[in-house]
C-alpha cells in the first residue's frame, strides 16, 4: 500500500460521503479470522443487524467492501468480525490493520436483518456460517431483540473448533454483562457446530434441520410459521438451501418494506 506522506494528502483523498475512522483494537482467533473495533462518527445512526461499505486507500484508490456491523446500535464503538482472503481486494489489506489506523466508511447503512423485517413472533432463529454471524452479534446485544422475542437461537456452523470462539466469547460477555445478562437470561440459547473436527455437535446446519436434530438437541418443536420467524446470514449455497428448508416449513421471505417470517443477507466480504 502506497500512503499518503502527510494527513493533508491523506484527507485530500478520501472521497465525499465517507467517514475516515481509527481502528482501536484487532483481534486474531484463527489464520482466517480477526475482529477489530473503530471509532463511531459523531452522527452515525444505523440499526442493529445492518452492514455498511468499509474500506481501505490501496495505492491511489479506495477499496470497499459490505460489512455487517457486529456492535449494537447502542454502542459507542463499531465492530466488524472478518475473513482473511489472502488474494481478496481488500481482506488481503484489511487483515494487516492495527491500532491507529484509518479504516475508511460510507455513510450510510442497509440491510434486510433487522428486526423490523420481520412480522411479530415468538421464537427467533439466527443461522449463521463463519463470519455471517457478525449481524446476529449487533441484533443478540440490543434489548429490543429481548422485548420482541421470548427466545433468541443462535446457530454459528464453522469448520473448526477455533472458529467458533468469537461466537462463544459473544455469549459469554452477554451473560456477564451489567445490563443485558438480565435481558437475555434464559431466552438466549447458542447453537455451534463444526463440519471438520470433532464437537459436541456436527454437521451442516441445513442438515441437522432437516433430520430435526437441531430442534432434539435446543428441546424445541420442529419449525412452525406461527411462532418462529428466521434470519439467515452465511454462504450463498448455505443461504439458497436454509431458505429452502424455511419455506418447505411453511415460513415466507420478508422484506423492509414487507416484513414476513424470516429474511436474508446477501451482502458478502470479499
Amino acid at each position: 500500500m502506497n500512503a499518503p506522506t502527510t494527513p493533508q494528502e491523506f484527507a485530500a483523498k478520501i472521497p465525499d460521503g465517507v467517514y475516515a475512522e481509527t481502528v482501536l483494537s484487532v483481534e486474531h482467533y484463527t489464520d482466517r479470522l480477526f475482529r477489530f473495533r473503530m471509532t463511531r462518527p459523531a452522527g452515525f445512526r444505523f440499526r442493529s443487524g445492518e452492514f455498511a461499505m468499509i474500506g481501505l486507500m490501496v495505492g491511489e484508490k479506495p477499496v470497499y467492501r459490505a460489512y455487517s456491523i457486529a456492535s449494537p446500535a447502542w454502542d459507542e464503538e463499531l465492530e466488524f468480525f472478518s475473513i482473511k482472503v489472502p488474494d481478496g481486494p481488500l481482506t488481503s489489506h484489511l487483515q494487516m490493520i492495527k491500532p491507529g489506523d484509518t479504516v475508511l466508511m460510507r455513510k450510510k447503512p442497509t440491510g434486510t436483518l433487522v428486526l423490523d423485517a420481520l412480522t411479530p413472533g415468538k421464537r427467533l432463529y439466527m443461522f449463521s456460517t463463519g463470519t455471517g454471524i457478525a449481524p446476529f452479534a449487533s441484533l443478540i446485544r440490543d434489548p429490543e431483540t429481548y422485548e420482541k422475542f421470548e427466545e433468541v437461537i443462535l446457530t454459528h456452523t464453522c469448520r473448526d473448533v477455533a472458529e467458533l470462539k468469537y461466537g462463544i466469547d459473544l455469549v459469554d460477555e452477554i451473560r456477564n454483562h451489567e445490563f443485558l445478562s438480565e435481558l437475555a437470561g434464559d431466552k438466549l440459547k447458542l447453537y455451534s457446530t463444526t463440519t471438520r473436527e470433532d464437537y459436541p455437535h456436527q454437521g451442516r446446519i441445513t442438515d441437522l434441520i432437516e433430520n430435526g436434530k437441531l430442534f432434539t438437541d435446543l428441546g424445541v418443536a420442529a419449525l412452525d410459521p406461527k411462532i418462529d420467524r428466521g434470519m439467515i446470514c452465511g454462504s450463498a449455497a448455505m443461504l439458497k438451501d436454509t431458505k429452502d428448508l424455511l419455506e418447505k416449513s411453511g415460513l415466507t421471505e420478508g422484506a423492509n418494506n414487507k416484513p414476513s417470517e424470516f429474511v436474508i443477507e446477501r451482502a458478502f466480504v470479499g
